[in-house]
């Protein structure tokens, strides 16, 4: 390769608030993407250099990043986790006229109108969520009560899992995470009659202590705990809970096979990150793969011709095409695969498939 970089911003949480834990996959992911990218011959010849900005779950600092980077000439930005940053990183994006593709962040309303140069890797928040409320009312559930911390991305989940369990004769019991201790929501939980209680709140904090104390709570034996957020995916929640953390369904984006791609990235995490790669770490590889052929097509690598809509590339969970999807301003896959997991009680470090929805290209 010859010539100089094309430079692309990387925000990724990487401190405190911000769920670092996934940042650090996500980063993982999207720097081995940058690896194969260059391995392939780089952009037009141009090898990629990854500028990595850490957002703390800060949308402040966010757009603060996005703005350096846009001054710093990169071509496009890519990554974030969290709900509320990339909805900051988005909006400003946009209006700076710097592509971007959202690799992990699910919350539908991403941007306010109709972006032109935002895409996303990771399904919108209401089609995953829809089929974690699927999978409740399969195993039989019908009252589920919502322990939620304050928030757009909270919120929004409670809504859809409310209006999805409603149609089906369901029903959600919001508890209110944020005034009542451990103990506290453990006796709310016993008089709401619910039979789930789902955890729509931040890691570790309080997840953690919630979960034990609805495990020690000898009324709530028969209580499923739910994290469709994914909290019980990443290795720092068995580290912490153990056996505790078992049997706690969560929502995660994986196939029931991998692409010959997704093998070859799956084993080259493995040694990476001295783990298991998680979906996020996917995620990351998904986006930059995707990147890297829309500044392919678009010819010069600068970012400014760059159009979503042509973008086809195999990925690691499958053929990732974008789409506008209704109720979403920005350039979706649409259909990701989706699964619904746990961590089995004989064997936490070991995930069982308890439903899934195989992902397609519309």
């Amino acid at each position: 390769m010859s010539g100089s970089s094309v430079r692309v911003g990387a925000l990724v949480p990487l401190g405190r608030p911000g769920w670092v834990a996934a940042g650090r996959q996500l980063l993982a992911g999207l720097e081995l993407g940058v690896a194969d990218v260059n391995a392939a011959g780089g952009i037009g010849g141009r090898p990629v250099e990854l500028l990595v900005r850490d957002t703390a779950a800060d949308p402040v600092r966010a757009v603060a990043a996005v703005e350096e980077l846009a001054g710093l000439g990169v071509s496009a930005l890519a990554g974030e986790y969290h709900s509320v940053v990339a909805r900051a990183v988005a909006t400003r994006a946009e209006e700076l006229g710097v592509p971007y593709v959202c690799a992990s962040a699910v919350l539908d309303g991403l941007v306010d109108a109709p972006a032109r140069r935002v895409a996303r890797i990771a399904p919108a928040q209401s089609y995953g969520w829809r089929v974690y409320a699927e999978f409740l009312l399969g195993a039989g559930h019908r009252r589920i009560a919502v322990a939620a911390d304050p928030g757009a991305y909270w919120a929004a989940g409670t809504e859809v899992l409310r209006e999805h369990l409603a149609v089906h004769g369901g029903e959600v019991v919001g508890l209110d995470a944020r005034d009542r201790s451990p103990g506290a929501l453990c006796d709310a939980l016993a008089a709401s009659g619910a039979g789930v209680l789902l955890l729509l709140v931040g890691h570790p904090e309080p997840a953690v202590p919630l979960v034990r104390a609805v495990r020690r709570d000898p009324r709530l034996g028969g209580v499923l705990l739910g994290a469709p957020a994914g909290q019980p995916e990443l290795p720092d929640w068995v580290e912490q809970l153990g056996a505790d953390g078992a049997a706690v369904p969560f929502l995660r984006y994986l196939p029931e096979r991998f692409t010959p791609h997704g093998a070859r990235v799956d084993a080259a995490l493995r040694e990476l990150l001295g783990a298991e790669p998680s979906f996020v770490a996917f995620e990351g590889w998904d986006a930059m793969a995707a990147l890297a052929a829309a500044l392919r097509a678009a010819g010069d690598g600068s970012g400014r011709a760059l159009d979503w809509a042509g973008v086809e590339v195999a990925g690691t969970r499958g053929t990732v095409r974008f789409s506008r999807v209704p109720g979403s301003g920005v350039w979706q896959w649409a259909r990701p695969p989706v699964q619904v997991a746990d961590r089995d009680p004989a064997e936490p470090g070991r995930f069982r498939v308890l439903h899934a929805v195989a992902g397609r290209e519309e």
